[in-house]
Order: structure tokens, then C-alpha cells, then sequence
């Protein structure tokens, strides 16, 4: 069986610990409950197999890579094939990998953020280049960063305050390596920076700094990867428009940058540039962030989130802000979370799909353009298996077992 371990593919005998039936999560016997997965998050391979690639929402430059520039409020699937391996939607352009290996993109080109060598726009997926060794990719505004196998990483696109980190801000249209190091582990890019984690646990920040959302104890613009801090401990990230959300092994919640409406569910509204530890818990096992809202589930299940609530995009029911993490409802069957600009997309433990927050697009998938302020299920499939990291479009993708 062939698995995706860290830096590279591999193959392995499964662990001790059967490996997910689905490869994603889902109720079939043998899947990973969410406390071994917390206790293994990192450490044990994961199987690949055959996924299909479904997206909806807003489609002004063909991002959903149906051929077209119409727009759709409910999941269409990208052409028939069932090899698809990861998928993250940035601001009107798509990137994913196959699992052969192989990336594509298609969307907005206009500053050369497909990686295709030109500013030309696309409605159906193009392969950029002709390597067969792209392991992780993450679409922001304009800009699109990447590792591949054998832990280097790569960024093209717009470079404005250095959020490439190639040391200049000079935009590409082509993948250009970031330094020469072969350690990146987890890439995450969004409206103004970049955040990544390398195999050792060290966290690295680069780009737009003005609300000190890289972490480093200054609003200084950085061109290159910084280190945030000596730890060597760190386990997610996530960031919005100006903030960043993290989770360390330990299973403590971090956060920093703006918080004008609470977004670092630290309680206040005041801007921190350095790491502060949200509340006391060590439960924490992923987090998302939105323009600037966060949701996170723990590792018991329950789904929580905070921050801004214009559009209901906490899940909570209302529109009131929130500055701390809030439990959104009672169950305890939340698998994965994904925060978008004003909206959030969640998978449960038994592969339902579920959104909430605002849909002007259909970005929701439920069929309409109605604003949901509480979780509402996207028709009634039960394989859907992981989601597009979304954070700064109305555009959604996610995959879905074949």
C-alpha cells in the first residue's frame, strides 16, 4: 500500500493502529477515533486512495474548473477522475495535487498565481509543469505556495511584501524554490502572509506584518522565513486576513495578530504580535480561520468557534460577535473544519458535509444564497472525506471518496 508520510510517499506496512478505512475519516470499522488521531497527529502514514474532486460557489474567472464562469449553489464535480489527493482554494484560483504526484491549477491568472509561465486565466485544471513529486499546496491572494516530497518548498504569484518569501517582492509566474532548505513540513498562506512548520516543530512566518500577525514581536514586513519564537513543538496553523490560530503537541491553542472582533479568542480586542495561549485547554486538535472568525475542534469531537458574526459565520445561531471560544451546539461527532472569508465548512465522523455563514455565491452547496447562521447539512452523501483550505474566497472545493 502506498501511503503519504511526511516528507515524501512511501511505502509501508500499516501501523499497529488500522489506518482509516476511507483514508479521511468516516463510521466504517477501523477508522482512527479522534483521540487516537490526536495522539498520532504527525506520526503514522496515511493511505491514499481514489478521491473525486467536487466544488461550488463563486466562478468569476472559471476557479471551479468546470469549463465555465457560471456560478453554482450546490457541488459539481470536476470531470470524472478519482485521483485526486489535496485541494486549497485561494482568492479566484484553485490549486491541487494528484496523487500521482502531479499539480494542477486553473482560475485567475493575472499576476501568475497558477504557476503556468503566463498571466492567462483558466476554467478547466492545467498541470503545472511536468513533476510528479508535489506533496502539499496551499492558494492565498494571488499567490500559491508549495512542498514537494522531498520537503522543499516553492511559492510564485503576487510577492507584495514579500509573501513568497524569496527574500524580494518580485512576482513570479512559475514556481521558484524558497531557499534550499529540504525541512518544510505544512505550508499555509492567506490575504497577507505565510506561515509553515518543519519537520523538526519549528514555526515559520513571512510576509505582511502590520498587525504583527507572523508572531515575531514586531509589525516589521519580512521577505524571507522567520522563526517564530525556539519551540519545537508546534502541530497546526491556520491564519485569516491579519491574524494567525496554532495548536502545539500539547494540545494548547495560540493565537496572534489583529483582534479588533476578538478573532484571537483571547477574551479582548487588543493586537497582540507575539503568541498568547488561548485559554488553559489541552484538548485542541485543529483549527481554521477566516477574514476574521476561527473555528477549532477539540479532540472529544465538539466544534468551537469566535470572532466576527455578521453573517452567522460562528455557526452559533446569531450574529453576535464572540471574543472566546463558544461551543457550537452539543455534538461531539465534528471530524474536520475549514474557515473561508465570511462562512465555514465542516465534515462529521460519519462523512456528512455541513456549512453556515454567509452564501452569496452558494458558496454553502446548499442550493441557495440564503445566509445560515447555524450548521446545515450539503445534501445527504456520506463520503465526503477532506475539504480546500479556503481563506479568502467564496469559492468551495472538497473530495469526496469514489
Amino acid at each position: 500500500m502506498t501511503f503519504r508520510y511526511k516528507g515524501g510517499v512511501i511505502s509501508a506496512t500499516a501501523p499497529t493502529i488500522t489506518p482509516p478505512t476511507l483514508g479521511e475519516g468516516g463510521s466504517a470499522s477501523g477508522v482512527w477515533t479522534l483521540e487516537q488521531q490526536f495522539q498520532n497527529a504527525g506520526n503514522w502514514p496515511q493511505p491514499i486512495l481514489p478521491k473525486q474532486l467536487w466544488i461550488w460557489g463563486s466562478n468569476t474567472y472559471g476557479q471551479l474548473g468546470l469549463g465555465n464562469t457560471s456560478y453554482y449553489s450546490s457541488p459539481k464535480q470536476v470531470g470524472s477522475l478519482t485521483d485526486w489527493s489535496q485541494i486549497s482554494s485561494g482568492y479566484y484560483h484553485t490549486v491541487a495535487t494528484k496523487i500521482d504526484g502531479t499539480l494542477w491549477a486553473w482560475g485567475r491568472s493575472d499576476v501568475g498565481q497558477l504557476g503556468l509561465g503566463n498571466r492567462v486565466n483558466y476554467s478547466s485544471p492545467m498541470q503545472v509543469g511536468v513533476l510528479t513529486n508535489w506533496l502539499q499546496v496551499s492558494a492565498g491572494y494571488q499567490s500559491t505556495l508549495a512542498i514537494k516530497t522531498d520537503g522543499t518548498l516553492w511559492a510564485w504569484g503576487l510577492n507584495a511584501q514579500g509573501r513568497l518569501g524569496l527574500g524580494n517582492i518580485t512576482n513570479y509566474s512559475s514556481p521558484k524554490q524558497v531557499g534550499a532548505l529540504t525541512t518544510w513540513y505544512k505550508i499555509v498562506t492567506s490575504v497577507s502572509s505565510t506561515f509553515s512548520i518543519k519537520t523538526d516543530g519549528t514555526l515559520w512566518g513571512w510576509g505582511y506584518n502590520n498587525y504583527g500577525q507572523l508572531g515575531l514581536g514586531n509589525t516589521s514586513n519580512y521577505s524571507s522565513p522567520k522563526q517564530i519564537g525556539s519551540l519545537t513543538n508546534w502541530l497546526e496553523i491556520a491564519c485569516g486576513t491579519y491574524q494567525a490560530i496554532a495548536i502545539k503537541t500539547d494540545g494548547t491553542l495560540w493565537s496572534w495578530g489583529r483582534n479588533d472582533f476578538g478573532q484571537l479568542g483571547l477574551g479582548n480586542i487588543t493586537n497582540y504580535s507575539s503568541p498568547k495561549q488561548v485559554g488553559a485547554l489541552t484538548n485542541w486538535l485543529q483549527v481554521s480561520s477566516g477574514f476574521y472568525h476561527a473555528s477549532a475542534i477539540k479532540k472529544n469531537g465538539t466544534i468551537w468557534s469566535w470572532g466576527r458574526n455578521k453573517y452567522g459565520e460562528l455557526g452559533l445561531g446569531d450574529i453576535i460577535y464572540r471574543s472566546s471560544p463558544t461551543q457550537i451546539g452539543s455534538l461531539t461527532t465534528w471530524y474536520k473544519i475549514s474557515g473561508s472569508s465570511y462562512y465555514s465548512m465542516s465534515i462529521k465522523t460519519n462523512g456528512t458535509l455541513w456549512g453556515w455563514g454567509q452564501n452569496p455565491s452558494g458558496n454553502l452547496g446548499i442550493g441557495n444564497s440564503i445566509n445560515q447562521s447555524n450548521p446545515v447539512q450539503i445534501g445527504a452523501l456520506t463520503t465526503w472525506a477532506s475539504l480546500s483550505k479556503i481563506p479568502s474566497s467564496l469559492t468551495t472545493a472538497a473530495l469526496k471518496t469514489a
